[in-house]
């Protein structure tokens, strides 16, 4: 039996309006963990003192670590304290919402 091999960790970003607000959407695909948690970093952060709303697409996001976890929760909370932006999760996979739900985190994406 031969595994597919793991596709490497991107990020693309795509940039819209929606009902005169800019919208940034980051869409991850494969492995947010320890090695690659600092590219999402990378292109979140600069673009939550711009404002508007954020949102991280993890619909493609095949595994998460702490570490990802913890980028996200970090985004999340420069999002709350700078007041300029929202910083949104979509299209969790049932595994994701899992994880957010049995670390307590499910609230804090929720506002």
């Amino acid at each position: 039996m031969t595994e597919t091999p793991e596709v490497a960790f991107n990020c693309s970003v795509e940039n819209s309006t929606e009902n005169g607000v800019k919208v940034t959407t980051v869409r991850c695909h494969g492995r947010l963990i320890n090695q690659t948690a600092g590219q999402v970093k990378d292109i979140v952060k600069p673009l939550i003192p711009q404002g508007g709303i954020i949102v991280i697409d993890l619909a493609d996001v095949t595994f998460l670590d702490s570490l990802g976890l913890g980028t996200l929760v970090g985004l999340k909370v420069s999002a709350i304290n700078e007041g300029y932006c929202q910083l949104r999760l979509e299209n969790l996979t049932p595994r994701l919402q899992e994880l957010l739900r049995l670390t307590n985190l499910t609230k804090l994406f929720s506002t």
